[in-house]
């Protein structure tokens, strides 16, 4: 079962039809929305300030949801996609957002609508990705030659696939 924890006075609080395995963790001050799947391993830690996580987003195995203490709270929109050993830390994932595996979003940044951060990709504390696009590299960096239809398509991909792995797991 899950690991649910009240911290400093925040329970948190899992909106319907969301799939937590086994042993993910949501701890403090974190809301989740409906249709969410939160996957082995992955953390979302409200602990030290507000995590606001919309409708049909997956966290996927080992990723980690965070921020800073009295200086940053994460946000992450409708219908987003956080790859395995992702890190959020404080930043805000508009929606229909792809965060690639093992990539790290900063303090601050803002990950534009409809968006991908690619694999192992760091995206510095401030930074601002421009919606439709795809950044990647250390640090990231805006790709050119990818258009918004291949954008589009492989975000909406992943989230379709992943609420189909999660009905899986609830039967």
């Amino acid at each position: 079962m899950a690991i649910i924890k009240s911290v400093r006075g925040f329970t948190p609080v899992i909106g319907e039809n969301t799939f937590l395995a086994d042993n993910a963790t949501v701890i403090g001050d974190a809301t989740i929305g409906r249709d969410c799947s939160i996957w082995f391993s992955a953390v979302v830690r409200g602990d030290v300030n507000k995590i606001t996580i919309g409708d049909r987003v997956n966290i996927q195995d080992g990723a980690v949801i965070h921020t800073l203490y009295q200086r940053s709270v994460t946000e992450i929109g409708n219908d987003v996609s956080i790859g395995h050993n992702a890190n959020v830390h404080g930043a805000k994932i508009e929606d229909k957002c792809l965060i690639g595996m093992g990539a790290t979003v900063l303090d601050h940044a803002v990950v534009g609508t409809g968006s991908i951060v690619a694999a192992n990709s760091l995206v510095l504390t401030g930074t601002v990705i421009e919606p439709g696009s795809v950044y990647a590299g250390v640090p990231a960096r805006r790709v050119k030659g990818v258009t918004p239809e291949q954008v589009r398509d492989i975000i909406e991909r992943t989230a379709r696939d992943y609420m189909m792995y999660a009905s899986w797991y609830k039967e």
